[in-house]
Formats: C-alpha cells, structure tokens, sequence
C-alpha cells in the first residue's frame, strides 16, 4: 500500500476539490448564470454537461447514453490503474500523472452517478476563441496527460533499455 499511498492521497485530494467546488458553483451560482473573474477572459459559468469531454453526446437523450459513458469511464480508469501499475518507482512523472488522471476521472464519475451529469464552471476565451466549459476534475485529467505525454516523450533510457 506504501507503493500508492501519496498517489491514492492525491487523486482522493482531486476527487474533494472538484467536488467542493462543484457544491459551491451550485449553491452560489444559478443554472446558465455566469460571474465575470476577469471580464473579457474568465467567467464561472454553472451548466451541466450530461455527455463526455467537449460535450460529445451532450445532447444525445438516448436512454443508454449515461450507461456507455459510465462503461467507457470503466474502462479507461481500469487502463491508466493498470498502466500505473507497470511503472517503477523512478517513473515520478508519469505516476504523478496517473494519480492525476484517475483523480480527475473519478470526480467526473461521482457526478455522473449521483447527478447524471457532470458540472462544468469554469469559461474562458479570448476575442472569438473560446474554450469548452470545464471543472477541477477536467483540468485534472489535461494536466496529467500533458505530463504522461511528456513523460513519454523525454523520458530517459535505462540500462536495461538496451540490448
């Protein structure tokens, strides 16, 4: 358990963020109401996405759709928990994405279960370009695969690399 303890710690620290501050942007926040952080850049804006990641099959209402998105979730967090597995102890970044990622995923999972959606808050854009809607547990899962990704790229060889 000491192999995964910090990493479990941090995807259980996402999994609470995203989740408080999910509960305050519906508390304080009304449904397709928005509150400007930094006019003309970043507002927090509640909506609620009941698809995957950029809204794909948000406006589906086929009864199945909660399900196969509930079965590909399972799926996928059973391939990053089976990837992180096969890391070593000197694969830091990687690991740190992982834990990400899972993290991320799950908070979205704990959505989708008790609300049958997902909660999406933070806006951003500049001029006319404008990124999808997105929260912590989002967030979460970018940053970890940018880092698994980069991990990858400039990971260095080990001796037992090569033969």
């Amino acid at each position: 358990m000491k192999r995964y303890g910090l990493h479990a710690a941090l995807s259980a620290s996402i999994i609470v963020l995203d989740q408080l501050t999910k509960a305050l942007i519906v508390k304080t926040v009304s449904f397709y109401g928005s509150i400007a952080v930094i006019p003309g850049f970043l507002e927090l804006t509640h909506i609620h996405n009941k698809g995957a990641i950029l809204g794909i099959f948000n406006r589906t209402e086929q009864p199945w759709t909660p399900v196969l998105l509930l079965l590909l979730n399972a799926v996928a967090l059973g391939l990053v928990i089976f990837y992180f597995s096969k890391t070593t102890e000197k694969e830091r970044v990687a690991r740190l994405a992982l834990a990400m990622i899972v993290g991320g995923a799950l908070g979205n999972v704990v959505d989708r279960i008790t609300r049958g959606y997902v909660v999406d808050f933070v806006e951003m854009h500049v001029g006319k370009f404008h990124w999808p809607t997105y929260n912590v547990a989002d967030a979460s899962i970018t940053i970890g695969a940018v880092l698994l990704i980069s991990s990858v790229i400039f990971r260095r060889p080990h001796a037992s690399d090569s033969v």
